[in-house]
């Protein structure tokens, strides 16, 4: 049970940092420094925050539109 957690946490941060990463530009190994330094200087807020962005990077295609269903313009009316 353990074990299934943290396997389950560890894909969730490494995907979390790897994306922002590849936003960015920027190392995931930098930005998992980043939260860690973030997370003492204000107290562990910023894990919120990347529970927030897990969550979404995990369901996000509920949050865009589809694409197979596009609206009909006002001329195929």
């Amino acid at each position: 049970m353990i074990n299934s957690i943290r396997l389950w946490f560890e894909r969730q941060a490494y995907g979390v940092c790897s994306w922002w990463g590849g936003k960015l530009g920027i190392s995931a190994t930098h930005i998992r420094m980043y939260f860690i330094y973030l997370s003492f200087f204000t107290f562990g807020s910023p894990i919120i925050i990347y529970f927030i962005m897990a969550f979404i990077l995990e369901h996000k295609d509920y949050f865009r539109p589809s694409r197979s269903r596009r609206r009909n313009s006002i001329w195929e009316l």
